[in-house]
Protein backbone atom coordinates (compact mmCIF):
# COMPACT_ATOMS: atom_id res chain seq x y z
CA UNK A 1 0.00 0.00 0.00
CA UNK A 2 2.70 2.40 0.57
CA UNK A 3 3.86 2.15 -2.79
CA UNK A 4 0.52 3.48 -4.05
CA UNK A 5 0.45 6.72 -1.78
CA UNK A 6 1.57 9.53 -3.93
CA UNK A 7 3.39 12.26 -1.83
CA UNK A 8 2.65 15.94 -2.54
CA UNK A 9 4.96 18.14 -4.45
CA UNK A 10 5.83 21.17 -3.60
CA UNK A 11 5.88 23.67 -6.91
CA UNK A 12 8.40 26.24 -7.01
CA UNK A 13 7.00 29.25 -9.71
CA UNK A 14 8.85 32.11 -9.22
CA UNK A 15 8.62 33.61 -13.06
CA UNK A 16 7.82 37.21 -13.59
CA UNK A 17 3.77 36.64 -14.82
CA UNK A 18 2.98 33.72 -12.13
CA UNK A 19 0.79 35.87 -10.19
CA UNK A 20 -0.99 37.72 -13.52
CA UNK A 21 -0.97 34.36 -15.12
CA UNK A 22 -2.71 32.04 -12.14
CA UNK A 23 -4.96 34.51 -11.70
CA UNK A 24 -5.92 34.19 -15.73
CA UNK A 25 -5.88 30.25 -15.60
CA UNK A 26 -8.26 30.44 -12.44
CA UNK A 27 -10.57 32.87 -14.25
CA UNK A 28 -10.62 30.28 -17.26
CA UNK A 29 -11.08 27.30 -15.75
CA UNK A 30 -14.20 28.15 -13.77
CA UNK A 31 -15.38 29.42 -17.19
CA UNK A 32 -14.68 25.92 -18.91
CA UNK A 33 -17.58 24.17 -20.09
CA UNK A 34 -18.05 20.43 -18.80
CA UNK A 35 -17.31 18.81 -21.85
CA UNK A 36 -13.04 19.97 -21.79
CA UNK A 37 -11.06 17.72 -20.22
CA UNK A 38 -7.38 17.85 -19.21
CA UNK A 39 -6.62 15.48 -22.10
CA UNK A 40 -7.99 17.04 -24.51
CA UNK A 41 -5.94 20.41 -23.60
CA UNK A 42 -2.90 18.28 -23.41
CA UNK A 43 -3.80 17.51 -27.08
CA UNK A 44 -4.74 20.47 -28.02
CA UNK A 45 -0.68 21.66 -26.77
CA UNK A 46 0.69 18.94 -29.04
CA UNK A 47 -1.69 20.61 -31.90
CA UNK A 48 -0.16 23.90 -31.22
CA UNK A 49 3.32 22.78 -31.15
CA UNK A 50 2.74 20.81 -34.58
CA UNK A 51 1.54 24.60 -35.58
CA UNK A 52 4.24 26.00 -34.56
CA UNK A 53 7.00 22.92 -36.08
CA UNK A 54 5.07 23.30 -39.43
CA UNK A 55 5.08 27.68 -39.29
CA UNK A 56 9.44 27.67 -39.16
CA UNK A 57 9.54 24.43 -41.85
CA UNK A 58 7.25 25.76 -44.43
CA UNK A 59 9.21 29.56 -43.90
CA UNK A 60 11.71 27.84 -46.23
CA UNK A 61 9.09 28.35 -48.79
CA UNK A 62 7.63 31.52 -47.90
CA UNK A 63 8.30 33.51 -44.99
CA UNK A 64 4.87 34.62 -44.28
CA UNK A 65 4.58 31.14 -43.46
CA UNK A 66 6.10 32.42 -40.16
CA UNK A 67 2.66 33.43 -38.95
CA UNK A 68 1.53 29.99 -38.20
CA UNK A 69 3.88 30.03 -35.40
CA UNK A 70 1.80 32.49 -33.72
CA UNK A 71 -1.80 30.81 -32.96
CA UNK A 72 0.68 27.75 -32.36
CA UNK A 73 1.96 29.13 -29.69
CA UNK A 74 -1.49 30.42 -28.36
CA UNK A 75 -2.88 26.98 -28.73
CA UNK A 76 0.58 25.28 -27.25
CA UNK A 77 0.12 27.95 -24.13
CA UNK A 78 -3.74 27.42 -23.37
CA UNK A 79 -3.34 23.79 -23.47
CA UNK A 80 0.18 23.30 -21.84
CA UNK A 81 -0.91 25.43 -19.30
CA UNK A 82 -4.55 24.75 -18.89
CA UNK A 83 -4.54 20.85 -18.24
CA UNK A 84 -3.38 20.71 -15.46
CA UNK A 85 -4.83 23.74 -13.93
CA UNK A 86 -8.27 22.56 -14.43
CA UNK A 87 -7.74 19.13 -13.52
CA UNK A 88 -6.33 20.41 -10.01
CA UNK A 89 -9.76 23.02 -10.36
CA UNK A 90 -11.95 20.54 -10.65
CA UNK A 91 -10.14 18.01 -8.51
CA UNK A 92 -10.08 15.39 -10.74
CA UNK A 93 -6.22 15.09 -10.54
CA UNK A 94 -4.52 11.77 -11.71
CA UNK A 95 -1.51 11.88 -9.92
CA UNK A 96 0.34 9.29 -11.91
CA UNK A 97 -1.14 9.37 -15.10
CA UNK A 98 -1.12 13.37 -15.16
CA UNK A 99 2.26 13.91 -14.46
CA UNK A 100 3.77 11.31 -16.73
CA UNK A 101 1.32 12.32 -19.96
CA UNK A 102 1.61 15.45 -19.43
CA UNK A 103 5.69 15.66 -19.47
CA UNK A 104 5.97 13.17 -21.83
CA UNK A 105 3.87 15.61 -23.85
CA UNK A 106 6.05 18.51 -23.10
CA UNK A 107 8.91 16.54 -24.73
CA UNK A 108 7.43 16.05 -27.75
CA UNK A 109 6.10 19.50 -27.90
CA UNK A 110 9.85 20.59 -27.19
CA UNK A 111 11.44 18.29 -29.88
CA UNK A 112 8.71 19.75 -32.24
CA UNK A 113 9.13 23.44 -31.97
CA UNK A 114 13.43 23.51 -31.65
CA UNK A 115 13.31 20.71 -34.64
CA UNK A 116 11.44 23.35 -36.34
CA UNK A 117 13.30 26.28 -35.52
CA UNK A 118 16.47 24.44 -36.71
CA UNK A 119 15.02 23.33 -40.05
CA UNK A 120 14.17 27.23 -40.95
CA UNK A 121 16.23 30.01 -43.15
CA UNK A 122 17.09 31.67 -39.82
CA UNK A 123 18.30 29.28 -37.53
CA UNK A 124 21.36 26.84 -38.10
CA UNK A 125 20.08 23.06 -36.81
CA UNK A 126 23.14 22.63 -34.73
CA UNK A 127 22.60 25.60 -33.24
CA UNK A 128 18.75 24.97 -32.41
CA UNK A 129 19.58 21.42 -31.04
CA UNK A 130 22.23 23.09 -27.97
CA UNK A 131 18.90 24.58 -27.32
CA UNK A 132 17.01 21.76 -27.27
CA UNK A 133 19.51 19.95 -25.55
CA UNK A 134 19.91 22.67 -22.66
CA UNK A 135 16.05 23.00 -22.74
CA UNK A 136 15.51 18.63 -21.90
CA UNK A 137 18.70 18.73 -19.49
CA UNK A 138 17.08 21.50 -17.44
CA UNK A 139 13.93 19.30 -17.51
CA UNK A 140 15.36 16.13 -16.39
CA UNK A 141 16.88 17.96 -13.48
CA UNK A 142 12.89 19.27 -12.76
CA UNK A 143 11.94 15.49 -12.86
CA UNK A 144 14.60 14.13 -10.59
CA UNK A 145 13.77 16.92 -8.12
CA UNK A 146 10.42 15.34 -7.71
CA UNK A 147 11.56 12.36 -7.12
CA UNK A 148 14.67 13.01 -4.64
CA UNK A 149 13.73 16.74 -3.22
CA UNK A 150 10.16 16.71 -3.27
CA UNK A 151 9.19 19.42 -5.22
CA UNK A 152 8.54 20.51 -9.13
CA UNK A 153 10.97 23.87 -10.24
CA UNK A 154 8.95 25.90 -13.21
CA UNK A 155 11.18 28.61 -13.44
CA UNK A 156 14.92 29.88 -13.91
CA UNK A 157 15.87 33.07 -13.07
CA UNK A 158 12.33 34.46 -12.88
CA UNK A 159 11.63 33.01 -16.09
CA UNK A 160 8.77 30.14 -16.99
CA UNK A 161 7.68 28.66 -20.12
CA UNK A 162 5.15 31.41 -20.83
CA UNK A 163 8.64 33.82 -20.53
CA UNK A 164 10.28 31.35 -22.85
CA UNK A 165 7.08 31.03 -25.58
CA UNK A 166 7.23 34.98 -25.36
CA UNK A 167 10.59 35.09 -25.98
CA UNK A 168 10.12 32.74 -29.13
CA UNK A 169 7.11 34.92 -30.40
CA UNK A 170 9.83 37.98 -30.41
CA UNK A 171 12.47 36.26 -31.65
CA UNK A 172 9.79 34.84 -35.20
CA UNK A 173 8.84 38.21 -35.69
CA UNK A 174 12.67 39.40 -35.52
CA UNK A 175 12.75 36.23 -38.43
CA UNK A 176 10.00 38.54 -40.00
CA UNK A 177 11.25 41.63 -40.08
CA UNK A 178 14.82 41.05 -40.51
CA UNK A 179 15.84 37.66 -41.04
CA UNK A 180 17.23 36.47 -44.71
CA UNK A 181 15.60 33.43 -45.62
CA UNK A 182 18.28 33.39 -48.51
CA UNK A 183 21.05 33.15 -46.04
CA UNK A 184 23.92 30.63 -46.40
CA UNK A 185 23.93 28.62 -43.64
CA UNK A 186 27.64 27.95 -43.04
CA UNK A 187 27.78 31.41 -41.35
CA UNK A 188 26.72 32.76 -38.02
CA UNK A 189 23.96 35.52 -37.69
CA UNK A 190 22.14 36.85 -34.81
CA UNK A 191 19.32 34.55 -34.96
CA UNK A 192 21.91 31.57 -34.47
CA UNK A 193 23.88 33.65 -31.54
CA UNK A 194 20.94 34.37 -29.68
CA UNK A 195 19.23 31.08 -29.98
CA UNK A 196 23.16 29.71 -28.80
CA UNK A 197 23.40 31.94 -25.97
CA UNK A 198 20.24 31.04 -24.96
CA UNK A 199 20.69 26.97 -25.18
CA UNK A 200 24.07 27.70 -23.14
CA UNK A 201 22.42 29.64 -20.57
CA UNK A 202 20.40 26.03 -20.04
CA UNK A 203 23.20 24.30 -19.88
CA UNK A 204 24.73 26.14 -17.34
CA UNK A 205 21.55 26.62 -15.20
CA UNK A 206 21.69 22.36 -15.42
CA UNK A 207 24.90 22.03 -14.16
CA UNK A 208 24.29 25.06 -11.25
CA UNK A 209 20.84 22.96 -10.40
CA UNK A 210 22.61 19.99 -10.51
CA UNK A 211 25.39 21.21 -7.80
CA UNK A 212 23.14 22.86 -5.70
CA UNK A 213 20.84 19.83 -5.80
CA UNK A 214 23.71 17.42 -5.00
CA UNK A 215 25.13 19.79 -1.91
CA UNK A 216 21.66 19.38 -0.15
CA UNK A 217 21.11 15.97 -0.77
CA UNK A 218 24.26 15.46 0.99
CA UNK A 219 23.14 17.26 3.82
CA UNK A 220 19.91 15.19 3.88
CA UNK A 221 21.84 11.95 3.37
CA UNK A 222 25.43 12.56 5.01
CA UNK A 223 27.87 9.86 3.86
CA UNK A 224 27.47 7.02 6.85
CA UNK A 225 30.83 6.44 9.19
Amino acid sequence: MQENRIQPVARIQENFLATAERRLLTWLCSRMPAWVKPDLLTALGLVGATLIFAGYVTSLLDENWLWLCMPGYLLHWFGDSMDGSLARFRHIERPRYGYFLDHSCDGIATFLILLGIGLSPYVRLDVALIAMVGYLLLSVHAFLAVRVLGEMRLSYLNGGPTELRLILIGLTFSMLLLGDRQRDMTTVTGFDWFVGVVGTIFISLFVIQTARSVRRLARIEPPQQ
